[in-house]
């Protein structure tokens, strides 16, 4: 077992692991965060998303020694009251259905309206490719990258008096 210091969502843990650890075993059993999800184990279905320095990676691939004093940004990271853009959008549009993937996809979002503020379906399709949705919502979940797009770029209304 080796220390390792884990900058999650602005907070830093102190976590004991193996080495070969993934990094999604880290943040749900040793930082106790449990909104990143376990899915394959193979980085093929995308649940485990996470952001590393800000570039979506699968968590369940990345061992917990490549990470230590990065930034590690979690589904719990985007908003502590499901205010942040995409939450909201994904609320408005209905996109989950049973909800076991959502966090990846909503984490693969995030990391696209960074990049790109205002996706064409095309650089949507792309960016989310590779992330399973076993309900099958991903025209729901584009509808909501645009609406979460539109919602980002509006100006925010300033009370006057």
């Amino acid at each position: 077992m080796t220390t390792y210091n884990l900058n999650i969502n602005g907070k830093n843990f102190s976590v004991q692991a193996d080495p070969k650890m993934p990094l999604l075993w880290a943040i749900r059993d040793l930082a106790n965060l449990t909104g990143t999800k376990y899915g394959c184990g193979i980085a093929q279905c995308g649940a485990c998303t996470v952001h590393l320095n800000g570039t979506p990676v699968r968590s369940c691939s990345v061992p917990v020694s490549a990470v230590a004093n990065q930034k590690i940004t979690t589904i719990e990271g985007l908003s502590e009251d499901n205010t942040h853009a995409l939450q909201q959008a994904w609320i408005k549009e209905q996109v989950p259905q049973c909800g076991y993937c959502q966090s990846g996809h909503l984490m693969a979002a995030a990391a696209l309206l960074k990049r790109i503020p205002h996706p064409t379906d095309k650089e949507i399709d792309t960016a989310m490719q590779g992330l399973i949705c076993r309900c099958g919502t991903y025209p729901r979940i584009r509808k909501a990258i645009k609406t979460a797009a539109e919602m980002i770029s509006k100006p925010v209304a300033v009370n006057q008096k």
